[in-house]
């Protein structure tokens, strides 16, 4: 794995700061209804990211999601204004304002979504990696998922094959400890979610969600087995959520109590404290990267708000193919 230094530990502050704040705004933007729709918040959740960052090739490696999307194409390279632009629906969007907040795509940073359909992801991912394999790349797919998506039974169909086909793909749960509003207690007879990997035996194993470290550890070890030809992996980075599943989540099935237990181990601060600890920077010094961050979020949000909306043609462009398709109606 690529050495853990203090360039990385100001890295991992400034960008997780950055999506943190970045998804802050978010959230006030969509109380004023400037962004519509559903809207699902990554906030504590980033030392995954972060981690699986570090352990990737950015130059080969790909990335696939499910709704909880915004800040993971940020990381693959994709800049931040246009992400905001398409929560808000501008034609200056990743897809035009089309896809809007559970649908952030980009081709050229290898980032696939996005995908609004629980689990939907899951034979994607696996289908990336064969075309990946079959094409001689050397080149590893990451497959993310939450706890709630590993109910469905597109997972298990997909570890049997990605197995039988030794693809070169890693398979990730997020388990923030709730599918929507149901604890993992209450969805199967089991909690330790990575033991499902063993029925096919397939590597598995869980990993702490909540360190940056840890998490590229054990992402590094499964990039590098699949990179090698010796097929998939299957993790369970344990993590939580601060935040309601969506903006619109009451949150009746938690107690206040709980999520504060929860901050005290925030990966933000857990980075923060190593960098003041080993006196990679000082107080003063991460001062200023927050004010750097904060300017940049202005600045996304300065973009999605003063760009235009796409035409309406825009709409039927994308979506058919056949310009003469007989079943569009005009009378709009």
């Amino acid at each position: 794995m690529k050495e853990v230094t203090r360039e990385t530990y100001l890295d991992w502050y400034e960008n997780m700061m950055l999506w943190r704040k970045f998804e802050d705004k978010l959230a006030s933007v969509y109380i004023q209804q400037k962004v519509r729709g559903f809207l699902h918040l990554y906030n504590g959740q980033e030392a995954i990211l972060a981690g699986s960052l570090h352990a990737m090739d950015l130059t080969k490696d790909r990335m696939i999601t499910a709704y909880r999307n915004h800040v993971q194409p940020i990381g693959m390279g994709v800049d931040p204004k246009k992400v905001m632009a398409e929560l808000y629906g501008k034609a200056t969007g990743t897809s035009q304002g089309l896809g809007g907040s559970m649908h952030i795509f980009s081709k050229e940073h290898r980032f696939h979504g996005g995908h609004g359909i629980v689990g939907g992801q899951i034979p994607l991912g696996a289908g990336m990696a064969f075309g990946d394999k079959y094409h001689g790349s050397d080149a590893v797919t990451l497959c993310f998922m939450g706890d709630g998506a590993v109910r469905q039974g597109s997972l298990h169909e997909t570890l049997n094959l990605a197995m039988l086909w030794k693809l070169p793909v890693v398979f990730i749960v997020e388990n923030n400890g709730y599918a929507m509003g149901t604890s993992v207690e209450r969805t199967a007879n089991h909690t330790d979610i990575w033991k499902l990997g063993l029925g096919y035996e397939m590597p598995c194993g869980p990993i702490d969600g909540m360190n940056p470290v840890a998490v590229a550890e054990g992402i590094d070890e499964a990039i590098q087995r699949a990179r090698r030809g010796d097929g998939p992996t299957f993790l369970e980075a344990k993590t939580y959520r601060y935040r309601g599943h969506s903006m619109s989540d009451a949150q009746h099935y938690r107690t206040k109590e709980e999520v504060e237990e929860y901050r005290k181990i925030d990966p933000i601060s857990q980075v923060k404290d190593i960098i003041l600890n080993e006196k990679y920077a000082t107080e003063e010094q991460l001062a200023e990267i927050d004010a750097g961050v904060k300017a940049r979020v202005k600045e996304c949000e300065e973009f999605a708000e003063s760009s235009p909306f796409p035409e309406k043609n825009v709409m039927y462009d994308a979506v058919y193919e056949q310009e003469d398709y007989p079943f569009i109606s005009h009378k709009l």
